[in-house]
């Protein structure tokens, strides 16, 4: 299924503007073996930058005024923009993120599904009439009533271009600001259409503007600059302290780095286990935040639950993007291939055993189990974001929390026992923002709050959620 290079038109978006730009960016076609180009698209410059948060600065009390209808009206028209449009979507998600093509539509159909479920969120979004009740206030009314932050800068990461980048924008927009939205350099093309959809909309001129560009050149301009009231960020743990100590005194909401352990009991339904384990962390090739990255398996349960795990593997198959049975792609670059062959060489020199895969080709890593990973092992403690398995040993309860919290990273987690007392006193032990019994980690639609603790974030995400991060408080008392 070929599609000649093109490149896109109009370039960033600025204050309801389509402009031209002089600076390019490349986007490989991941489903060529030589990553050929796929699109060109126009990066913002500095000066473009600047002008795209001057007008969200200058639209910020036009969309102070919209009225709850409107922004429903909005949300609902670019949910029903990007459905007319989900199998050009797909594609483009096939192609530059290097998504199988069963995955790529539902993760259109679920970025569609997070538009319409802030209209909901909308609607719920008023003010409360309060009473003073404290010595010296009594008898005191007062009106609280949520009004936008101001402008909203969305830093959106590659391995869900439009899901994750819905749950920046929706919210944003239901709360009445104004959007300033940064793609990841690898996968633009996405958040271009996405562009295009809003565009067609009723939302004010400036109050959304599309900004591409390298982070390098653009990044910290944007995350530094007074004009931004909130910054929603998803990417790697590095990368969010770095604009963290740019951007100053703003509202944060930072979804980072994950290095999720799967706690396996010997009294869990291995079977159920092993399923659980091989799709967290062999899904989207593990290029997943919340992905399992670390198997936690107990002493006397490793070795069997390893059999399982080796079995279910045989359903992960490497093949055509665009092949339905295909549920393995290439990674993002040949760099974050070189990492992840990295961690696997650094465990199999400190001893674990290669029970299946760990071979490269190009951005390719074979999906990949290691047994009996030693604990010192970089890959027990550091982000992966490959699709490896890998196995090590526990031997008791506290062994097992010990070990799952000796990790900078606490996203998520997960346990897998039948022991209903024994799985919620480990989850609650366990440092996380969410931890998932007898089941691998996922996030889903929004509905559950998520986020990290330690280096993995600040703040959770979720529709509502992320709602209540982009509105502020004010008292008006009577």
């Amino acid at each position: 299924m070929a599609t000649a290079s093109l490149r896109f038109e109009g370039g960033p978006y600025i204050d309801g503007e389509w402009v031209d730009s002089e600076g390019v960016i490349e986007v490989n076609d991941l489903t060529e073996d030589d990553g050929e180009i796929f699109a060109r698209v126009d990066a913002a410059s500095g000066n473009q930058a600047e002008s795209a948060l001057e007008a969200a600065e200058r639209t910020q009390d036009v969309m102070g005024e919209t009225t709850i209808p409107e922004r429903v009206a909005w949300l609902e028209a670019i949910a029903e923009g990007l459905e007319a449009r989900k199998a050009e979507i797909a594609e483009v998600i096939v192609r530059e993120a290097g998504k199988p093509i069963s995955s790529a539509r539902s993760e259109v159909s679920n970025g569609v599904e997070r538009f319409r479920r802030a209209v909901g969120e909308a609607r719920d979004l008023r003010g409360e009439y309060v009473e003073g009740t404290t010595s010296g206030h009594a008898g005191w009314e007062a009106y609280v009533e949520p009004e936008p932050v101001g402008t909203v800068l969305s830093i959106a990461p590659y391995n869900y271009p439009l899901m994750t980048t819905a749950l920046h924008v929706a919210p944003a927009l239901a709360a009445g600001n104004c959007v300033i939205l940064k793609p990841a350099s690898a996968t633009p093309m996405t958040a271009a259409i996405l562009t295009e959809v809003i565009a067609e909309t009723d939302v004010p001129e400036g109050a959304f503007n599309f900004v591409p560009g390298h982070g390098s050149e653009i990044g910290d301009l944007l995350s530094g600059s007074d004009l931004v009231d909130a910054i929603v960020m998803t990417g790697s743990s590095r990368a969010g302290e770095h604009v963290a100590r740019e951007s100053g005194m703003v509202n944060l909401l930072m979804e980072l780095g994950g290095n999720a352990p799967a706690v396996v009991f010997p009294d869990a339904d291995l079977d159920d286990a092993a399923a659980a384990c091989a799709k967290g962390s062999l899904k989207y090739a593990g290029q997943r935040c919340s992905a399992v990255s670390r198997v936690l398996a107990h002493e006397a349960v490793h070795d069997e639950l390893v059999e399982r795990i080796e079995g279910e593997m045989n359903d992960w198959l490497v093949g055509d993007l665009f092949d339905e049975s295909t549920a393995v792609g290439p990674l993002i670059s040949e760099g974050q291939a070189d990492w992840v062959e990295e961690l696997i060489e650094d465990a199999v020199d400190r001893g674990a055993e290669v029970v299946r895969g760990g071979e490269r080709d190009g951005r390719e890593i074979e999906p990949t189990l290691l047994a009996n990973v030693p604990r010192n092992a970089r890959i027990v403690h550091e982000e992966q974001f490959g699709p490896v398995v890998a196995a090590t040993t526990i031997s008791d309860t506290d062994d097992a929390v010990n070990l799952a919290n000796e990790s900078d990273l606490a996203l998520d987690g997960a346990v897998f026992t039948a022991d209903h007392d024994r799985a919620m006193r480990v989850a609650e032990r366990i440092d996380a923002g969410a931890v998932r019994i007898n089941g691998a980690p996922s996030h889903g639609l929004g509905d559950i709050p998520f986020g990290g603790n330690k280096d993995s974030g600040i703040g959770r995400e979720g529709i509502g959620y992320s709602i209540e991060r982009f509105v502020r408080r004010k008292s008006i008392v009577l």
